[in-house]
């Protein structure tokens, strides 16, 4: 059994990664961390959000010594601020731990990425050099090898997988570029409350344009420039992207559906629809449904994901699952 580590484990995301290390037949629950001066700190985990009760009932400890942490665990998943995860993984790793990095500090192999849209000097470039950027379905290989796995953001997952077949298969004439609309529900914000999250205040509107810090995420793994427009909805979980691209002349339907079949035929997390992709059919689950609708040399692809799950907590486990060879889906349905 991996003795298994949630640092951050107050938050949405760290309390859907508690359940599934509880459900997992493979992990063993080690603790639960939050910053030493979080009020959450001291707190049964179950108190904090009901849907654990009777399953999870493990007190959620204030981090203060990282390196004691480090000694007890065989894996740590770090559901925590951009900022802390780039101070804390070192750390971890240097003892051996094998880490799985919610946070964007080590997605992107690009130092001034992190001044220009994190707002911090990013002090570690070998792990950054040598983490895998944990998008299950397209870097397999690498998320098996690595010790660090940077598991890629909400926003990205829900756009690559959506236009990553097309790129690879040299279908999309990227002089124009694809045009991403995307809503997120309000739990992308985060659980402190705030008015801009405040779901009494939240009314659909766009947010970040041209300054959000997924663009050049997506754009650096994609290998293509994009337009990408993210907004916020007044609901609680799910995100919804819309991507319009322009096809290369003469590409037929049929390319189409075997660049995203060949893509994901032997993929569970991602299911091939012939319905528009809705939100409250990927809410609560692990999945990625896509589908998509040509008109004349243009192409509009439709992807849905849970933002806290295939956005974030479930890929971390789908990472986890595919660096030790275990099921895919484990402890994820």
């Amino acid at each position: 059994m991996l003795k298994t580590t949630i640092i951050g484990a107050s938050g949405y995301t760290g309390a859907e990664l508690a359940l599934m290390v509880e459900k997992h037949p493979q992990l063993t629950l080690a603790g639960l961390y939050v910053s030493a001066n979080s009020l959450d700190a001291g707190k049964c985990i179950s108190q904090l959000h009901g849907k654990l009760s009777g399953v999870v009932q493990q007190v959620v400890q204030p981090l203060v010594d990282v390196a004691q942490v480090a000694k007890e665990a065989d894996v740590v998943f770090l559901a925590t601020a951009h900022e802390v995860s780039h101070d804390i993984a070192p750390i971890l790793l240097d003892h051996g731990c094998q880490v799985f990095d919610l946070s964007g500090a080590f997605r992107v192999k690009n130092d001034a990425f992190y001044t220009d849209f994190y707002g911090f000097t990013h002090q570690h470039a070998e792990w950054l050099d040598n983490a895998a950027y944990g998008l299950a379905e397209w870097n397999g290989e690498a998320i098996k090898q690595a010790q660090l796995i940077a598991v890629a953001g909400c926003y990205p997952t829900a756009s690559q997988l959506a236009i990553k077949p097309l790129v690879c298969a040299g279908l999309l004439d990227v002089g124009q570029w694809p045009v991403i609309n995307a809503t997120s529900g309000v739990s992308g914000a985060g659980r402190k409350a705030s008015m801009t999250n405040s779901f009494c205040e939240v009314s659909l509107q766009p947010y970040g344009v041209f300054t959000h810090r997924h663009q050049p995420e997506i754009a650096h793994h994609l290998g293509c420039d994009v337009i990408f427009t993210p907004h916020l909805g007044n609901f609680k979980r799910g995100i919804l992207a819309t991507i319009t691209m322009k096809l290369q002349p003469g590409v037929t339907a049929d390319a189409i559906e075997q660049a995203f079949h060949q893509a994901y035929q032997d993929k569970p997390a991602v299911r091939i629809k012939t319905t528009i992709p809705r939100i409250q059919d990927v809410e609560f689950t692990p999945f990625c449904d896509i589908s998509w609708k040509v008109q004349g040399e243009h192409i509009i692809v439709i992807a849905a994901i849970d933002n806290l799950l295939k956005g974030a907590s479930s890929q971390a486990m789908q990472c986890l699952n595919i660096h030790y060879g275990f099921s895919e889906l484990t402890a994820l349905l």
